[in-house]
């Protein structure tokens, strides 16, 4: 039999359990509110399908840490954001008001490679560009007209000047056989 300690009373435990929001941690607190009513490692384990050994560690963490140990614990893992702080992404929200040094759209790897540039870094992966970008909710789009008249003259000749034509090699002739299967017949009606 595992002791809980008196972190919270049981009724505290059994009212934190019911609230939890996250399911993780009104897991965890179940157990250990079982656990603090008298219940058994391997009882506990049966009713909430966990493994006697993962109860036990439970039991320990809150034991030692208290109930702020319950619950998913990975959220504190790593570490904050190097790359996308909010610096960051303020001085590229105003870069993007301007073109980029090679002309054409701003895109990922134009946007990971200006990062890069500006931290001082050797290489920024092109996956961080495209983040940044959707970070700062920016868009390529640019709205079609809405009809070929509302083109500028310069407009309407550059579409006109790049038709090309549907096939770029000549209509090549298949040559047919006649039919070998009997004499020659005309196809014309008399």
């Amino acid at each position: 039999m595992v002791r809980i300690v008196d972190h919270l009373s049981i009724e505290k435990l059994e009212a934190r359990y019911r609230a939890a929001r996250d399911v993780t941690e009104a897991r965890h607190t179940q157990a250990i509110w079982l656990l603090a009513q008298g219940r058994t490692v391997l009882e506990v384990g049966e009713v909430m399908a966990f493994a006697p050994r993962w109860v036990e560690e439970l039991a320990a963490r809150y034991n030692a840490h208290g109930p702020e140990a319950l619950g998913d614990q990975r959220r504190r893992n790593g570490r904050a954001a190097s790359l996308l702080t909010k610096e960051v992404l303020a001085a590229l929200a105003e870069r993007l008001r301007t073109p980029p040094e090679d002309g054409g759209l701003w895109s990922g790897p134009k946007v990971a490679a200006w990062m890069a540039r500006q931290l001082g870094l050797e290489r920024v992966h092109p996956q961080r560009g495209w983040e940044a970008l959707k970070r700062i909710d920016w868009s390529v789009q640019a709205p079609r007209p809405r009809h070929p008249r509302a083109a500028t003259p310069e407009q309407r000749a550059a579409f006109k000047g790049g038709l090309m034509p549907l096939s770029p090699r000549p209509g090549r002739h298949i040559p047919t056989a006649r039919s070998r299967s009997g004499r020659r017949m005309s196809t014309v009606s008399a």
